[in-house]
């Protein structure tokens, strides 16, 4: 059977794409922006892409269509298929029809910390000897990959996302993978081009909550009034907390600020008495929402049977996934960090969290508006706000922002500067940059291979002493 994606190289799509080739499916097909880590990843797997939209790359015909979020009417390759009578279908639902059935399905939601969250969980069932299977909309650099079936009988752990569905399907991803469980890890206003409010996005969210199952777990983390009201809403299955609360029976201490070293605590009913159990994590990430992330994830493994001493242990041996504080490379001990930040909170937690573990030297950040809600706006007077644990702020204009980043800067609570050239921008943080800087780019794109020129300029510079 030949399966073709429109929209391959997205994380969901690429990742479909390789669940699809592992299930021995002829797999194809076509993106317009292709850029690492997916394109790498596919070109690995040996699965043909084509570049660019167009109806040509539907022949020889394919059995099956599946059509990506990001498109919609009007794209050449998408008017193809209907005008061809092609089958079609949405990532989510082929993911629903082909992987899942059978499966112990947990489910990962929330606005922020989803990929990481996935990962973690990903990596303590494997280190429990489950072999789980995985779709995350990122690459976990335990694994290697974006997505594995894993084995048969081992829970399969999904990134679930609340952006819509596809151009025929506007719910939801989540509600198409019917969770046993459900991580509920924060909840804000995001994705302004398809959700009028916050209280829309909860709406979705409690539609999640409908489709897991009585004999379930839902897992919440505590301290979130938005997650709170969707609980009100109505909730059939038993609900855990997890957080900073005393009442919760998941809980976190931070032994060292930067969170590189917490304490879990996990209060339990056993045969009618309480259970007392904790453990300390040591390990390479930093920031609490990090450590939240991992909490959430402790309490998913050890509803499938991993216990917290052993889960606590695999967290030391845990690398983040590739473009959440991911070190890109060093140079004249200037570190070039990459991180998918693209919301106001989330580039405060990863600024915070990377001050917390910066004693020496300063902290650059460096931030590309590039998502739609960023490109709407909607957030834009919480930007100047994000960069505060920050020394220093550089803003990439891209084209097409249809407000202006002037009000960000005067608002800024740190130097900041405003460059609408990608050179331009490699240039000044070169001349900016100095040995124990860390410099942190942020963006939910491919930035323009900004990492990669910012190295070689680098490199460049101190190596003829223009630095």
């Amino acid at each position: 059977m030949h399966l073709h994606i429109l929209g391959i190289c997205g994380t969901f799509m690429g990742s479909l794409a390789l669940l699809a080739r592992e299930l021995g499916l002829t797999v194809s097909g076509s993106d317009a922006n292709v850029y690492p880590p997916m394109s790498t990843q596919l070109e690995e797997a040996g699965i043909a892409l084509c570049e660019g939209y167009s109806a040509d790359n539907l022949w020889p015909r394919p059995d099956r269509v599946v059509i990506g979020n990001a498109l919609s009417r009007g794209n050449p390759e998408v008017e193809a298929v209907l005008d061809l009578g092609l089958a079609y279908v949405s990532g989510p639902e082929w993911l629903a029809e082909q992987v899942l059935p059978g499966r112990r399905v947990i489910a990962v939601a929330g606005t922020h910390g989803k990929t990481t969250t996935a990962s973690l969980l990903a990596w303590l069932l494997e280190s429990g000897g489950q072999a789980p299977g995985f779709l995350i909309g990122g690459v976990p650099r335990n694994f290697g990959v974006s997505a594995r079936l894993g084995a048969q009988d081992a829970p399969f752990v999904v990134e679930a996302d609340e952006y819509d569905t596809a151009f025929f399907d506007k719910r939801s991803k989540f509600v198409h993978y019917r969770p046993e469980i459900a991580i509920l890890g924060n909840l804000e206003f995001d994705h302004a081009d398809i959700f009028e409010d916050l209280g829309a996005i909860e709406r979705q969210f409690h539609h999640l909550v409908r489709t897991v199952p009585g004999r379930g777990r839902l897992l919440v983390a505590d301290g979130e009034p938005a997650l709170d009201r969707v609980l009100e809403m109505g909730a059939w299955t038993p609900v855990e907390r997890f957080g900073t609360q005393a009442t919760s029976p998941w809980r976190l201490e931070l032994e060292r600020e930067d969170a590189s070293r917490f304490r879990v605590i996990h209060e339990r009913h056993d045969g009618g008495a309480e259970v007392n159990e904790d453990a300390v994590v040591d390990w390479a990430l930093t920031g609490a929402h990090n450590a939240r992330n991992a909490l959430a994830a402790l309490a998913a493994a050890s509803a499938c049977g991993v216990d917290l001493p052993r889960g606590a242990a695999a967290l030391s041996r845990f690398a983040t996934p590739r473009r959440r504080q991911e070190l890109r490379g060093e140079v004249a001990n200037i570190q070039v960090i990459d991180d998918f930040a693209h919301h106001p909170t989330a580039i405060a937690a990863t600024l915070e969290g990377l001050r917390a573990a910066t004693p020496r030297g300063r902290l650059l950040a460096v931030i590309e508006p590039r998502s739609n809600t960023m490109r709407l706006g909607s957030l834009r007077d919480r930007l100047a706000a994000s960069v505060a644990a920050a020394d220093a702020a550089f803003w990439f204009e891209p084209p097409g922002l249809d407000w202006s980043l002037s009000p960000v800067l005067e608002a800024s609570p740190v130097p900041a500067r405003l460059l609408a050239d990608l050179d331009a921008l490699v240039k000044a943080l070169v001349a900016e940059a100095r040995p124990l800087d860390r410099i942190v780019v942020m963006s939910n794109g491919g930035f323009g291979g900004i990492h990669e020129k910012l190295l070689a300029a680098l490199e460049v510079a101190h190596a003829d002493g223009t630095a």
